[in-house]
């Protein structure tokens, strides 16, 4: 697959799917909908189970595998949580600028982990500092400042999400991609349905909603994953990281939001950082 469709798809997905999430959690609680929407998500992958795409090595049922699998369904259980927290009340356009940081925070992840992914430190650490030094900036107000709950929910979920693809890299030659993202998610249902005991009382409208985001997010894993087995985790963040773009500017062309001058600036520099950290970075 050609890198250009590769992160053209990519972006696409992961912009349709943050997009519409937000418009659902108008209309049910965040923690519904992470119940269910991991139990969506499995049930679209379900009948790809009968096209042979249930691939599973041994090596992937060894003790060690196993519990790398455990943190990662338990490290997401918290990234969505957290994630969710931040998008059901921050704009898309306050939300995306602490989005921007989960490449970084992947590439940096990925750099002390991966011997196979480093490269020159400085390539990594200064734009990092420029990044945080832009963030700050954009939550300033009256010189104080301006780090509320949700905010905060939002960066930590970004972390979470980063520890969870980069300890995800290690297993990830055991399954094909479906399997993987179908344990996963399975298994993020089952935890968040015993946390929050949530139950869909919705329209049908709304759940088919939530099937089609899931749907997305699906199509969206599959790419991800596909890509690290192709590529590396670095290269792949490069080619997905039009999304947060494509999100910002949907944000303000569908969703009629209007942001700050200075989150709009903090999001130019932060991406401009993040793609100099990647592509100075990648080996392609």
């Amino acid at each position: 697959m050609l890198p250009a469709v590769f992160a053209s798809l990519g972006a696409q997905t992961e912009t349709a799917g943050t997009i519409l999430e937000k418009r659902v959690l108008k209309k049910i609680k965040f923690q519904s909908y992470q119940t269910f929407g991991f139990l969506a998500i499995t049930l679209v992958i379900l009948p790809f189970l009968f096209f042979g795409f249930w691939q599973v090595s041994p090596e992937a049922w060894q003790f060690n595998n196993l519990i790398i699998l455990g943190f990662v369904i338990i490290i997401s259980t918290i990234a969505n949580y957290l994630t969710f927290v931040g998008l059901n009340r921050e704009n898309l356009t306050e939300f995306e600028p602490l989005r921007l940081f989960q490449p970084l925070f992947v590439i940096l992840l990925a750099f002390l982990f991966y011997v196979s992914e480093r490269t020159t430190s400085l390539n990594i650490l200064i734009p990092a500092l420029i990044a945080s030094s832009a963030l700050i900036f954009s939550h300033i107000n009256k010189h104080h400042l301006k780090f509320n709950k949700y905010a905060l929910a939002t960066l930590f979920g970004s972390l979470f999400f980063a520890i969870e693809l980069v300890a995800s890299k290690s297993i990830l030659p055991y399954y094909d991609p479906l399997s993987f993202y179908l344990v996963r998610c399975f298994f993020v249902f089952l935890f968040s349905w015993m946390l929050f005991r949530s139950k869909l009382s919705s329209t049908k409208g709304l759940k088919m909603q939530i099937i089609l985001i899931a749907a997305i997010w699906v199509a969206y894993r599959f790419l991800l994953y596909t890509g690290y087995g192709l590529y590396n985790i670095i290269f792949t963040t490069l080619m997905f990281i039009l999304a947060p773009v494509l999100i910002y500017l949907s944000a303000i062309i569908f969703l009629k939001e209007r942001p700050a001058w200075k989150n709009t600036v903090a999001a130019i520099v932060i991406l401009i950082c993040v793609g100099y950290a990647i592509f100075t970075s990648s080996t392609f």
